[in-house]
């Protein structure tokens, strides 16, 4: 529903209260342009949206449903003049005098009370998704020329064993910070000219399967310290850039693994394994910094 309750310039857009008869929420949001935040929050309603934009700059479309026992809420904010395709490419590439886009705020809550499938789709812009304490089931971020960053703000782990964390960016960048935190067991992350940094540094809480794919953007991979065992297998062409750290060790063609992993390859808990393609662009694995 819509609500009108003013902080600043900032007002209240939409309230989804909590359906006592469900037991998940699949949110599904689709920005095509503005400053979007994601918020972990102890308040009873399943979103919460504030925003600085009037209802005649965005088109809201905005649909709630509950099928069995998951409450479906789906949310697309885009914008009445929104960038053509040609447009949003020459902007990420040659940049643009117009700041319009910086000014518009998107700030969404959720609670920590319910499990979430979240489904997130940005434009342009930017977005901060903060994690911090959520019951996340399976997270699923694509971005076309937006710059996205997420992580646990507040380091409070995923509430749950997360089942997938996907991650996909076309033209604009993804960073995503302290995924041990996520609690997840499978990653899958796709490149295509943008950029995605992962972040592993800290140890894992579970065992890791990370799945990716690159095509001319650029992968950075954080690994943590090397007591953590590490796999990595890399189907690579002669048109790509792929970088090792000295602890990652080539033990067959196109796989490398570290002390750890070799010490206790076939019991190895809360291992990192990662299975990538690249075709033009680069792979870049770092240590992280003791």
């Amino acid at each position: 529903m819509l609500a009108g309750t003013v902080f600043g310039q900032i007002k209240k857009q939409f309230t989804v209260e909590d359906n006592q008869s469900c037991q998940n929420v699949l949110l599904c949001v689709k920005a095509n342009s503005g400053n979007c935040y994601i918020k972990p929050s102890q308040n009873p309603e399943v979103l919460n949206v504030f925003s600085n934009q009037s209802e005649n700059s965005y088109d809201h479309k905005f649909r709630q449903e509950l099928k069995g026992k998951t409450f479906e809420i789906r949310l697309n904010l885009e914008e009445n003049h929104s960038e053509g395709l040609s447009e949003s490419i020459s902007t990420r590439f040659f940049g643009s005098s117009d700041n319009e886009t910086v000014d518009k705020i998107w700030k969404m809550y959720l609670t920590n009370a319910k499990p979430y499938f979240l489904e997130l789709e940005y434009g342009v812009g930017n977005a901060n998704v903060d994690l911090s304490g959520l019951a996340i089931k399976k997270l699923k971020i694509n971005t076309g020329s937006a710059d996205v960053n997420v992580g646990y703000t507040s380091s409070l782990e995923n509430q749950i064993d997360m089942d997938t964390f996907v991650v996909k960016v076309d033209l604009g960048s993804i960073n995503v910070k302290n995924i041990n935190l996520s609690r997840t067991r499978f990653v899958k992350a796709d490149v295509g000219f943008g950029n995605m940094s992962l972040d592993f540094s800290n140890k894992p809480l579970l065992s890791n399967r990370v799945k990716g794919s690159v095509g001319a953007g650029n992968l950075i991979i954080i690994l943590p310290n090397q007591e953590t065992p590490v796999l990595v297998k890399i189907h690579d062409s002669w048109l790509c850039s792929v970088k090792m750290p000295a602890s990652l060790e080539k033990i067959s063609e196109s796989t490398f693994a570290n002390k750890a992993y070799k010490a206790n390859a076939k019991d190895a808990k809360n291992a990192l394994t990662f299975d990538l393609d690249v075709s033009m662009g680069s792979i870049v694995f770092k240590e992280s910094n003791p």
